[in-house]
Parts: structure tokens; C-alpha cells; sequence
């Protein structure tokens, strides 16, 4: 019988040369004996038990017969899982781990819950060998690559086992349990509330310091994808002192792949309130800095993010020298990614820092952002940080001037003027507008701002806002438009339209347009800002006696004179100057009451009032970011602003204080720069100037930068 067998054909091959009595039995489990007690060493295909079954035929199909072994082999598995015997355990293991090895054999096992059970039961067991253990969590993790072993998995309660031998003294045993617990974090949602709850956050950041960096990018991997949407687990992270471990391993070590994973977290962390200004104070702008020329890409962006998201924290950090240097120099670059937030990093770096402002300034930062917005085309997500980073660059430090002259000289104003056109959208018109207001303070620029036809659109864009917000206030609606309030357009173009009105020429073409009566309008609305800005504009305009003719025809003598009682000195003083040039051709007596009327309202005896503190200036207060590498929807800085009615027309009211949710600190560019000393002259009274100046100089610093709303939690 044995021979006529064996001239059947050679030894039958089964997976991977794994030997089987036919009977089922597998010989490495009972190397000597099967069940019917036919020595196998001496047949070891065949037993006298089995003679009645065919022989199987050498396949050319091994995944078939993986997949007939696992078949036949789980139910056999099952039970001596459940043995008691550490050999037998041993051997079952063995068969099992190389079962789970093979695509064809793997699904088969897992989809037996029993069998995953008694895995997990026996890598949770304090009874045996820990090399047991290390053998079931091989089996586990190779399950774990089976969407269904994964929920038959965290069915049976594996996850709290798993978690628990990651403080295990034995590495492999740490590895195949946080190799398994990558894989649920990655395949299986539900899992991570349970990898929370069983502690897991905590123990992947205590692996942060092991010696083995495969097993500290695994970890790192893991924080990531239990972190990414959720700031829940980003707070756990923050209290294990995660933030310094990460900046730790990005400052240290250079394993490509786990700087990779490491740059990962440290993005998503960094859009997390709380963990933001831990990173930073753990160093993290300097440790990104080191690896800026890195030769991966993905690296360097994932840095990049992370710095753009950080960077409205880190304005005040010393020693940016380089840091910025390289940022111009990354502005260069053909990658629109790399661009934006190389951008958006130097807008919040010059943002109220007059030694990065300055230093950014002598490196060329002017020229590289001017080529920026030139060469960014209709990519808001490009041009309004690099805008915005202009802005700072252009007031409040000691080159501001030569910044100006630089923009004008780099054939800047012509961009900028462009940026006003479509398809610009709202948040980067209200940061061009801004830019212009500060331009317009070097005289030599009002030229140039004219002959782009700057003039002629920042009126066109005043009356557009004016209408929008009309219409809404008759639909009781707030003129809110991809973040921006159309009362910040008013206030922005209004406020250029001052500063460029000091140029006799510019004023001839504002007279021309015959919107000497919108700006009357102005003094109306019930934000103090418009109202300031609107005041000074008229008082330049009042230069020419035309318009001062205009204006009062347009009945600008009651508004004005009720702003005199405004509790902001900067409306009060513009009010009184606006109101003495109009009565220049007035009887003495009509100036006598008017003079009267000034000295009651600038030496008012109640308490002095200042700006609140969350009222900011126009031409400095941080915009709204928008998308960035054309990926992801901005989320704008300020929230919708409560709409109270505008009062247009005869009817008065006095106007009141509004505090606009995007303003941040405050107001201050009401200052000596806008109040000329041409207008200071016209107040007769010693005592009133005095005031004027006090006034000025009471007003306290504005914000410059981009809150941390202002940038997109780019982890969403």
C-alpha cells in the first residue's frame, strides 16, 4: 500500500512545505505520532488510519491550498489555543503565526472569533512564559491586518491588553502590541475612544524616549492619528509633556521617517490653543529652522505648516535672524505650498516685532514679497499673507519710511492696485487697503497710487461696501462676506482715501467724483473708527473751499458738531477742525459759539476715556487668513459683527461706541501721523492743541498680526 502511494507522485506540498497527515493532523504539533499512533517520521504522508483518503495532488495553486489548510487547521487550533500546555501551546502558536502569514490562510483565521479570543486571552495571561505571550501578540498583530481581526479584536476586549504591554520590558513584545494598536488606530474608528480611555495616549508618549527609533516612530505615528481631529486626545498629549518630547526628537535625531512622522504631530498639535505656546516655548521655531533645507519635501512642508500655525505665537521670540532669512529665501520657491506658508510665517513674525521688521526689511524681504504677489496671480492664499506681511513691514519701526520708498521703487503700488480688481476676494482686498493707508503716509508714493488709478478704486470699492451694508440693513441682515464685514472695507478705504487726500491733486480727483456726500454719510455709522477716519478725510477736503461748500450743502454741520461730544478725541478734534474751516466765511460771533462750544466738549469734566481694549486700528489689525496650497477652507479671523441699523439721512442720533468682534487691542493710528500739524494750526486756542497732542499720545499701541483664528487648523 505505502509503495503503490508513493508511485502516486512526490511528497504533496501544502502552504509553505508544511507536511499534514491526511488525517489533518499537522506533524510539527506531533512531531513522532498521529492520532492513530502511525509513526510519522518513518511515513510521513500517510498513516494506516487514513489509507481511505486520497492523498492530496502537488498543486500549482498555493494560495488555494492555504487557504483548504486553514480550513481545515482553525477548528484544530481553536481547542489546543485553549490548552493548558506550554508545548503544545508552543507548537500551536508556531502554526498559527505562520498561517497568519499568507494573504489566502489569514482571513479564514479571523474570521473565527474564538480564535481571536483565545489569542488575546492568552497574550493577557500572567501564567505563561512571556514567550508565549510574544507569540500570541505575533499572531494578533498579523490578524490585526484583517479589517475583521481587528473588530473581533476590540470585541474581546484585546485593546486594554495591548495597551498594557506597551510599559513591557520586552521589545518585541512592545513592538507587536503598538504594531497592532497602529493598525486599529488607522482601520477601525471606534478603537481610538477605547485606546483613550485604556490609557494609550499617555504610554505611546512614555516611548518617546526609547532607544529604538522604529519603535518611537511607531508611537510618534500613533499620537498622530489619535490626535488628528481631536482635541481631547491633544490635551492628554500636552499633560504627558508631549510637546517637548516632540521637539526633542525633531532636534535630535535625523531617522528621515520619524523626523517625517514627527513633523505630522507636531502640525496637528499646532493648531491646538493649549499645546501652541508649549511648543514654542520648548523651542520648536528654532528646531524646525535646523531642518528647512532638508532634502524631503514632505518634511520640510509638514515643518512649514507647523511654523505658519505656531508663528502667531512666537512673535516675540529672540534670535529669528535666520529664521527669516530662510523664509525669504523659501518665497523663491516653484512649490505653492511652500510659498504660503513661508508667507503667512513672516506676516506673524513682523507682526508688532520692530527688530524682525526690520531685519526682514534688509534682506531683501521686500523685493521677494513684491515678486510674490506679482507671480501668485488670483491665489488669495498666496497674496494675502505675503499683503499682510508688507503691511507690518511698511509702519511702526524705524526703516518703515525706507520700506515705503521700496515698495514704490520695486513697482509695488501698480500689484497692489491690481489686487483691488476681481477676482481678489474680500480678504485680501481689506489687507491691500490697509497697505495703502500705510504707502500713502510716504508722500512721494501719492503719485504713484494716482496714476495706477488707486483713487478712483478705493471709491468705487467705498460705494460698492456702502450699498452692501444698506441692503443688508433693509433685509435686517449683517453685511458679512467671506469673513470680512463691509464696515472694515468702509473704514479701510476711507482711511487711504485720508492719508492720499493730503496731495492737492488727489483731492481735485475725490472732488470730482462728487463723493463728498457719501463721506458726510459716513459720519453717521455707529463704529468710531468710521467715524475718525471719515472726520479726517472731510478735514483734508476742507483744504478746498469748494468743498467745504459741498460739505456743508450736504448738511455736515449737525453731524459734526454732535461728534464733538464724542467720547474719542481723535472724532472730536477732526470735528472742531472740519467745523472751524467751514466757518471761515462765518460772522464772529458764529466762531465766538463755535470756540465756546470746543473748549466744553475737549475739556469735559467727567473721567477720561481711552479706546477699550479690543478695538484695533484698520491699517494693523490682523486679517483673516485664507485656504492655503489651494487644500483647505479658511477659517476667517472675527465672527459676524451684530447689525444695529446705520442712521442715513436728517434724522440724528448720537453716535455710540461699537465694539467689533475681530478687533483685538488698542487704536492707535489716530495719531501725530494723521493729526497734521496744518490742522493743529487752526485751533486758535494754546489749550485745545495741548489737548489734541495729550490725546495722541495717550492712545496706546495697535495690533499688527494674525490671531490664532486667523489660520486654518490645517489637522481638519
Amino acid at each position: 500500500l505505502i509503495l503503490s502511494v508513493r508511485g502516486r507522485g512526490a511528497r504533496p506540498v501544502i502552504g509553505h512545505s508544511l507536511y499534514m497527515c491526511v488525517c489533518g493532523v499537522h506533524i510539527l504539533m506531533y512531531p513522532c505520532l498521529c492520532v492513530c499512533g502511525v509513526h510519522i517520521l518513518m511515513y510521513p504522508c500517510l498513516c494506516l488510519h487514513c489509507v481511505h483518503i486520497s492523498l492530496p495532488v502537488v498543486s500549482t495553486k498555493p494560495s488555494q491550498d492555504d487557504s483548504d489548510l486553514a480550513v481545515r487547521m482553525v477548528p484544530e487550533l481553536t481547542q489546543l489555543l485553549a490548552s493548558t500546555n506550554s508545548s503544545t501551546l508552543s507548537q500551536a502558536l508556531d502554526m498559527a503565526r505562520k498561517l497568519s502569514r499568507t494573504d489566502a490562510s489569514r482571513p479564514i483565521m479571523c474570521d473565527s472569533p474564538v480564535l481571536v479570543a483565545n489569542l488575546m486571552k492568552l497574550a493577557g495571561s500572567s501564567d505563561v512564559d512571556v514567550e508565549l505571550v510574544t507569540k500570541s501578540l505575533a499572531v494578533v498583530y498579523n490578524v490585526s491586518k484583517e479589517d475583521q481581526g481587528l473588530v473581533h479584536i476590540r470585541q474581546c476586549h484585546g485593546i486594554q491588553t495591548l495597551v498594557r504591554h506597551l510599559s513591557s520590558n520586552t521589545e518585541m513584545l512592545m513592538f507587536h502590541a503598538i504594531s497592532t494598536l497602529h493598525n486599529l488606530l488607522q482601520n477601525l474608528e471606534p478603537s481610538k475612544a477605547d485606546i483613550r480611555l485604556a490609557g494609550g495616549v499617555q504610554r505611546f508618549v512614555s516611548l518617546l524616549h526609547h532607544a529604538n527609533v522604529k519603535l518611537v516612530c511607531m508611537a510618534v505615528d500613533c499620537l498622530y492619528l489619535i490626535c488628528y481631529s481631536h482635541p481631547e486626545s491633544k490635551l492628554l498629549v500636552l499633560s504627558a509633556n508631549g510637546p517637548v518630547e516632540v521637539v526633542r526628537i525633531l532636534r535630535m535625531h535625523t531617522y528621515e521617517k520619524l523626523l517625517w512622522a514627527g513633523s505630522r504631530l507636531a502640525k496637528v498639535l499646532s493648531v491646538c490653543p493649549s499645546n501652541k505656546p508649549a511648543l514654542v516655548d520648548a523651542g520648536a521655531m528654532q528646531a524646525f529652522a535646523i531642518h528647512l533645507q532638508h532634502k524631503s519635501q514632505r518634511f520640510v512642508q509638514n515643518l512649514l505648516w507647523a511654523m505658519r500655525n505656531l508663528s502667531d505665537q512666537a512673535t516675540n521670540l529672540p534670535g529669528m535672524g535666520d529664521l527669516l532669512k530662510s523664509l525669504i529665501d523659501l518665497l523663491a520657491s516653484e512649490d505653492a505650498t511652500t510659498v504660503t506658508c513661508a508667507a503667512g510665517v513672516l506676516s506673524n513674525l513682523t507682526c508688532n516685532n520692530e527688530q524682525n521688521k526690520v531685519t526682514v526689511c534688509r534682506e531683501g524681504g521686500i523685493e521677494a514679497l513684491i515678486r510674490t504677489c506679482a507671480q501668485a496671480g488670483d491665489h488669495d492664499d498666496i497674496t494675502e499673507p505675503a499683503v499682510c506681511a508688507l503691511r507690518h513691514l511698511t509702519n511702526r519701526h524705524l526703516e518703515a519710511e525706507v520700506a515705503q520708498n521700496a515698495v514704490r521703487h520695486h513697482h509695488g503700488i501698480r500689484v497692489l492696485v491690481r489686487l483691488l480688481d476681481p477676482p481678489s476676494k474680500w480678504p485680501l482686498i481689506k489687507a491691500v487697503l490697509g497697505l495703502l493707508r500705510n504707502l500713502a503716509l510716504c508722500p512721494a508714493n501719492h503719485t504713484a497710487v494716482r496714476e495706477c488709478g488707486g483713487v478712483h478704486r478705493l471709491v468705487e470699492l467705498l460705494i460698492a461696501a456702502r450699498k452692501d451694508i444698506d441692503a443688508c440693513n433693509a433685509r435686517g441682515t449683517s453685511a458679512f462676506v467671506d469673513g470680512v464685514h463691509m464696515e472694515e472695507i468702509v473704514e479701510g478705504t476711507t482711511g487711504a482715501l485720508h492719508i492720499l487726500a493730503r496731495d492737492v491733486q488727489n483731492r481735485t480727483i475725490l472732488q470730482n467724483l462728487q463723493c463728498v456726500p457719501i463721506f458726510v454719510q459716513l459720519l453717521y455709522f455707529d463704529v468710531e473708527n468710521i467715524q475718525r477716519v471719515a472726520a479726517g478725510l472731510m478735514y483734508e477736503l476742507s483744504q478746498s473751499r469748494e468743498s467745504a461748500m459741498v460739505m456743508e450743502k450736504a448738511g455736515a454741520t449737525a453731524p459734526l458738531t454732535e461728534l464733538l461730544h464724542s467720547r474719542n478725541e481723535a472724532v472730536a478734534t477732526y470735528s472742531a477742525a472740519v467745523l472751524f474751516k467751514l466757518s471761515e466765511d462765518k460772522p464772529s460771533d458764529y466762531k465766538k459759539r463755535l470756540s465756546v462750544e470746543l473748549s466744553n466738549s475737549l475739556f469735559r469734566t467727567e473721567a477720561h476715556w481711552s479706546a477699550p481694549s479690543d478695538v484695533a486700528n484698520f491699517a494693523d489689525l490682523g486679517d483673516g487668513m485664507s485656504s492655503v496650497g489651494g487644500s483647505v477652507i479658511s477659517s476667517r479671523a472675527g465672527t459676524s459683527i451684530a447689525s444695529s441699523g446705520y442712521g442715513y439721512g436728517s434724522g440724528m442720533r448720537r453716535p455710540q461706541k461699537r465694539v467689533q468682534a475681530h478687533q483685538q487691542v488698542p487704536i492707535a493710528e489716530s495719531t501725530l501721523e494723521e493729526i497734521s500739524p496744518d490742522m493743529l494750526e487752526l485751533l486758535d486756542d494754546p489749550a485745545l492743541v495741548e489737548a489734541a497732542m495729550l490725546q495722541a499720545s495717550r492712545l496706546g499701541t495697535e495690533s499688527e498680526g494674525m490671531g490664532s483664528s486667523t489660520w486654518q487648523d490645517t489637522d481638519l
